[in-house]
C-alpha cells in the first residue's frame, strides 16, 4: 500500500512541511510514499497533479494523507490515480459520506446533538426559512458551521449562538460565519444544538472552552488509534466504553474514517462528528510512527 501526501508548493521533491513527520513515520512503517500537487488538483488539473507518481503493476491500494478538499476534487484525484492502477481505499462516495456531516447524520443521530442544515440563507426568504427551521431548538444555544468546519476559534462572533430564538443574534453570527468562510464555505450551513461538555480548560488565545474530547481512527471498522483531541489540554485517565461507538462504526460506509467523541457535562458520551481518515489531523504531540505502524498492521491483517 502507498501513502500519498501533498508536496511542498515551492519544492516538488519535498513533502509539505506540515506532513514531514508523517512522511517519515509512514516510510519507517514500510509504506511507499508518494507526492501530489494539491495546487494543480484544486485548479482542475488532476492528471498533472499526480505526474510524479509512478504507475502500479499490479493494482495497488493507497491512502491519501493531506489537506482537506471538496468531494469533486477528491473524485477527480480518485479517477486520475485509477488511470495509474492505484486505488484509494476510500472511493468518492465514502469520502463525501464522512467529510460532509449531513451525509452521515442519519447514522449517528442517536448519539449526536440535534442538527439541521440548509444552503446559505439569502435575503429575505432565506432568513425567514432559517428562523422557521431552527424553531425546533426553542431557546437552546446553537453552534453554526458549514458541512465540514466551524470557526470555533472565533467563538462569540462566528460560532456560538446563546439563544436560538434571538433572531437578531442568529443573523449576526451566521452572517459573520458565512462572510469569513468566503469561497471556503462547504456546501451550506449547519446549525447544531450546543451540548455542554465536560470542561477541561479555556483556550488561552481564543477563549474557546476546551472539553474532554477524543478522536478515534477506524480502518475496516477496527480502531487503530484513540487520541486526545486537544494537544494543549490536561486529560485525566478516564476513557469511555467504546462498544456503542464500535456498533455505529459498523454502519459507516467508509473503510478509513475518524469519529470524534466527547463527554457531556452530564456524564454522557456522544459523537461530535465523523471525518474522512485521509484528511483528519493527528494531534501534534502524538507518536506518528506508532500510528503508521498500526495502520500497516491493519492493512496487512
Amino acid at each position: 500500500m502507498r501513502v500519498i501526501f501533498c508536496r511542498d508548493p515551492l519544492d516538488a521533491k519535498r513533502v509539505d512541511m506540515d506532513y514531514e513527520a508523517e512522511w517519515h513515520g509512514a516510510q519507517a512503517a514500510g509504506f511507499k510514499t508518494e507526492l501530489l500537487s494539491l495546487e494543480d488538483l484544486l485548479e482542475g488539473e488532476a492528471v498533472r497533479s499526480i505526474r510524479q507518481i509512478a504507475p502500479a503493476l499490479p493494482r495497488e491500494s493507497a491512502v491519501y494523507r493531506g489537506w482537506m478538499m471538496k468531494p469533486e476534487h477528491y473524485e477527480q484525484l480518485y479517477y486520475a490515480l485509477l488511470s495509474k492502477n492505484i486505488e484509494l481505499i476510500n472511493d468518492p462516495s465514502a469520502y463525501a459520506h464522512c467529510h460532509y456531516l449531513p451525509y452521515s447524520y442519519s447514522l449517528i443521530a442517536s448519539m449526536t446533538p440535534r442538527t439541521v442544515w440548509r444552503t446559505s440563507p439569502g435575503e429575505p426568504e432565506g432568513w425567514t426559512e432559517l428562523f422557521a427551521q431552527i424553531a425546533v431548538f426553542g431557546q437552546s444555544p446553537l453552534i453554526v458551521k458549514d458541512y465540514v468546519k466551524s470557526r470555533k476559534h472565533e467563538w462569540s462572533d462566528a460560532c456560538y449562538i446563546p439563544d436560538a430564538s434571538d433572531h437578531e443574534n442568529v443573523r449576526r453570527v451566521v452572517s459573520n460565519f458565512v462572510e469569513r468562510q468566503g469561497d471556503g464555505l462547504s456546501e451550506g450551513i449547519v446549525l447544531r444544538e450546543f451540548v455542554p461538555l465536560e470542561y477541561l480548560q479555556t483556550h488561552d488565545k481564543s477563549g474557546m472552552p476546551l472539553s474532554k474530547e477524543y478522536r478515534i481512527f477506524f480502518l475496516d471498522q477496527q480502531i487503530i488509534a484513540f487520541l486526545n483531541y486537544w494537544d494543549d489540554a490536561a486529560y485525566d485517565e478516564e476513557q469511555p466504553e467504546l462498544t456503542p461507538f464500535r456498533d455505529i462504526a459498523r454502519t459507516i460506509t467508509s473503510r478509513f474514517f475518524t469519529m470524534d467523541i466527547a463527554k457531556t457535562s452530564e456524564g454522557r458520551w456522544i459523537i461530535v462528528e465523523l471525518g474522512d481518515g485521509g484528511v483528519s489531523g493527528l494531534p501534534v504531540q502524538m507518536d506518528v510512527s506508532a500510528f503508521y505502524e498500526k495502520l500497516m498492521d491493519a492493512t496487512n491483517g
